[in-house]
């Protein structure tokens, strides 16, 4: 600092301790023991992905409110971006309809 060149440790010719306490017969055994578990961490790590997607469903099924419709009700269709009418701006109108219902295709839809 100041007039002074920083460097890095091997420029200065040190070793790091990590590297200087290193054994390459520890270092290949502990290797072959990950290996030996490495089916069992994917597995674990499956389940662990397949928990959390449980988890965001229930959530997410928590908040939805299903309407079962007939055929002959009366529905709104919701405003998209892309069936929203060319220059209408924020105050456009956010449904579509009344569409009458034809047929039931299967469970929420």
């Amino acid at each position: 600092m100041y007039g002074s060149e920083a460097r890095i440790l091997i420029e200065v010719g040190e070793l790091a301790l990590r590297f200087s306490r290193a054994n390459e017969e520890v270092n290949n055994e502990a290797l072959l023991v990950k290996l030996d578990f490495l089916d069992e961490h994917r597995d674990l790590a499956y389940m662990r992905m397949v928990a959390q997607k449980q988890r965001m469903e229930r959530y997410y099924n928590r908040r939805i409110n299903l309407r079962y419709f007939k055929v002959g009700d009366l529905v709104l269709r919701k405003v998209t971006q892309s069936t929203r009418e060319i220059n209408v701006g924020k105050l456009g109108p956010t449904s579509e309809g009344p569409y009458r219902v034809s047929a039931i295709t299967g469970k929420g839809s």
